[in-house]
């Protein structure tokens, strides 16, 4: 094999390694890993936490503690246990590659406007801002979590998480409620919490000094 034969089986050994070194990279930036947050790092954490291999806050942020239980469950699941949540994990854990992929890209006002839309589909637009200005209103209570994907994914908070809705199609109202909301807008009043009085389970919540009535939802303190 004479030198220009083996430079060029040289360059394509080197090209070669490149790309492959290039699809790792692309793969291993797809993932949630530490350092990473939003939306999804909060599903993935309510995932983690319901099967009782997280007891930390779900907040958001992918810390240590975070990424010691996405191992634990990649090792239970028969997964690689590298702490990164891809393709492969994000399918076990239920949550579409999808869906995270529009949470990871939504930011703030997005993310809102899905959890408005799932929750007060259907009500008048003074009522979906309000809904939304509720998220925010807990956001800055010490009481809640300090982020807005904390205050939407905190266990138990909100029935949409639970019931599939908030992976509904988001109506077109909910963003410019959200956009709003975010502006500052609030129709609740400052209020913390709101149900519906026709469907609502729990007896504590009536027990929530009223702020005003918006559609079909009841706003409290």
């Amino acid at each position: 094999m004479n030198r220009k034969k083996i430079c060029l089986a040289l360059a394509a050994v080197f090209a070669l390694n490149l790309a492959a070194i290039a699809l790792i990279e692309r793969a291993d930036a797809a993932a949630y890993k530490k350092g990473s947050s939003g939306g999804t790092v909060s599903q993935i954490q309510t995932v983690l936490k319901d099967q009782g291999f997280y007891t930390g806050s779900v907040d958001g942020a992918f810390g240590s503690a975070t990424e010691t239980a996405v191992k634990n469950f990649q090792k239970a699941r028969g997964l690689t246990a590298d702490g990164k949540v891809g393709p492969a994990t994000l399918k076990a854990m239920g949550i579409s590659v999808q869906s995270a992929t529009q949470s990871a890209d939504s930011g703030d006002s997005a993310l809102l406007a899905r959890l408005i839309s799932a929750e007060a589909r259907g009500e008048p637009y003074a009522g979906q801002v309000a809904v939304g200005a509720v998220v925010l209103n807990r956001v800055d209570s010490p009481v809640f979590p300090d982020t807005l994907s904390g205050v939407i994914y905190q266990h138990g908070a909100f029935t949409c998480i639970q019931d599939g809705q908030f992976n509904e199609p988001v109506a077109e109202s909910a963003y410019r409620a959200a956009r709003d909301a975010l502006n500052g807008v609030d129709p609740s009043g400052g209020a913390l919490y709101y149900f519906n009085p026709v469907t609502a389970t729990s007896k504590w919540i009536w027990s929530r000094p009223l702020i005003v009535v918006i559609g079909k939802h009841r706003f409290c303190a």
